[in-house]
């Protein structure tokens, strides 16, 4: 008799969504990626929506596709991007699709807010998080501010994977990783903060229960049940915040390491007991957001492969096709010509990317990037350098030596910048595992139902499991003096 516990993972991101069965088996954890599919912006009356009705028949796809295969699933997870929501009402219904965190309307709503109803140092001192305009405080803002009428009828506001796991099983959660990144949670107390609440307009009555990753939500509801093919398997929250899922899947020994969440958005950072709250944290607008098991996961964001994504759409056909040859081409272009800061606000969601990267090359005297090679490699030295910044930064706050920087999601593949990073940074880069975030996912289920004891565990049980690519640092001068460079083209000196 097979006695194998297969555990269902969902891993939304902001372009696309897997499903992923997972188990653990002689010490080792295996995956198996069920469905794919792409997570698609909506625009409509200038506005940007996700369809979380699709994102749920994806989810109801998976878990059919799982029953057809006659896979006895113990357990489902779900984890998303950070900081979006969904208005339910009081009939239990969806109040409309949630507004996408690219959404122009944060534009003017952060300085709005720090103007007239917080100061900047008043919120940082509560949240301890990095101030960006698509916070769940300041999405919320600008709603009351436009008296939004799914705002102004909700019932419950549900992050998006606390949304998604209620429509399985019809209970309303708050998960505690997720709930980190709106800037209304209170570090210290692990709580949403009621006086923040109100400046938007609403109480703690307006979210669920607050969870820490590894809880019980509920079962699939009879609906689901009928729909799938399934029994009443558990669904458990995990660290609902994909970061989160991603940061317990880093296969460390020991404390002494950094993390760099490569992706779409890039996330380094280091992980700590407590949240770090003081004036060079509130400076360099470092945030703090929930890890598992009482961790604080101490962490800057960055513009990562968005860049490079933004750019494929706009060139389409005319380049080519595969990573391997148009990474490869980009290796030839000279280095160092052009670099930009990835985090500049001109590349937070322009009409077109390669425009606005020339733009910014021609403001600051530089060579205009002529050709996909030389922007992809502008793209890669520029992240390189700056990932290089943060660690600077990272080094000051660790209370330890900073031994390792961890490369872990999708970005862990791309051999180029993982050496560069390695180059910039100085330190051994260990790259892997790719799919961290589904391994977290799959692991805190595990250890719900008690297949291991903690995250020390799950990390050891990860590193087992696979091959990590190691990257030590060359060409130091070389790097030395272009980071310098870096610094002064940015205006960072």
């Amino acid at each position: 008799m097979n006695t194998t516990k297969y555990f269902f993972a969902v891993d939304l991101g902001a372009t696309s969504g897997r499903t992923i069965i997972g188990n653990i088996s002689d010490g080792k954890v295996n995956l198996e990626e069920v469905t794919r599919f792409p997570n698609n912006l909506i625009q409509t009356g200038g506005q940007y929506y996700w369809d979380i009705y699709a994102l749920y028949h994806e989810v109801i796809r998976g878990l059919k596709e799982v029953a057809r295969r006659g896979i006895d699933v113990a357990g489902i997870g779900i984890d998303t991007w950070g900081v979006d929501f969904v208005f339910t009402g009081r009939d239990g219904q969806i109040l409309r699709n949630p507004r996408a965190y690219r959404d122009p309307h944060t534009f003017s709503a952060m300085d709005d807010y720090l103007r007239n109803v917080r100061s900047k140092r008043q919120l940082y001192d509560i949240t301890g998080i990095q101030l960006m305009n698509f916070n769940s405080i300041f999405q919320l803002y600008a709603m009351k501010r436009a008296q939004n009428s799914a705002m102004s009828n909700a019932h419950k506001v549900l992050f998006v994977p606390d949304a998604l796991s209620w429509m399985l099983t019809g209970n309303e959660v708050c998960e505690y990783t997720i709930a980190s990144t709106s800037e209304l949670l209170d570090p210290r107390t692990g709580q949403l903060d009621e006086e923040l609440l109100a400046t938007v307009g609403l109480s703690r009555s307006h979210f669920g229960k607050m969870v820490k990753p590894g809880a019980l939500i509920g079962t699939l509801t009879e609906e689901v049940q009928e729909m799938t093919g399934l029994g009443a398997v558990p669904v458990y929250a995990v660290a609902g915040h994909d970061t989160g899922s991603a940061v317990a899947a880093v296969p460390a020994a020991g404390e002494e390491f950094a993390y760099l969440s490569s992706g779409t958005w890039s996330l380094m950072g280091i992980e700590t007991r407590q949240a770090v709250i003081n004036e060079k944290s509130y400076e360099l607008n470092f945030t703090n957001e929930g890890g598992i098991e009482g961790t604080t996961r101490f962490l800057k964001n960055i513009c990562g492969m968005w860049l490079l994504e933004r750019c494929r759409k706009e060139w389409g056909d005319s380049v080519p096709q595969d990573y391997a040859t148009l990474f490869g081409d980009a290796m030839k272009a000279e280095a160092f010509l052009s670099l930009i800061n990835p985090d500049d606000q001109m590349f937070a969601n322009p009409a077109n990317m390669q425009d606005a990267i020339r733009e910014y090359c021609r403001k600051t005297g530089q060579h205009v990037p002529e050709g996909y090679a030389e922007i992809i490699r502008c793209i890669f030295d520029s992240l390189a350098l700056r990932y290089r910044q943060v660690f600077e930064w990272l080094k000051d706050f660790a209370s330890f030596d900073i031994k390792t920087l961890h490369i872990i999601g999708g970005g862990s593949k791309n051999d180029y910048l993982n050496q560069f990073t390695a180059n910039a940074t100085g330190v051994r880069v260990l790259a892997g595992p790719q799919e961290g975030t589904a391994l977290g996912n799959i692991m805190v289920q595990a250890k719900a139902v008690g297949l291991v004891k903690d995250i020390w565990e799950m990390r050891a049980i990860i590193a087992n499991s696979l091959q990590l690519k190691e990257y030590t640092p060359q060409d130091k001068a070389l790097w030395d003096e272009n980071y310098a460079r870096f610094l002064k083209i940015t205006g960072q000196e």
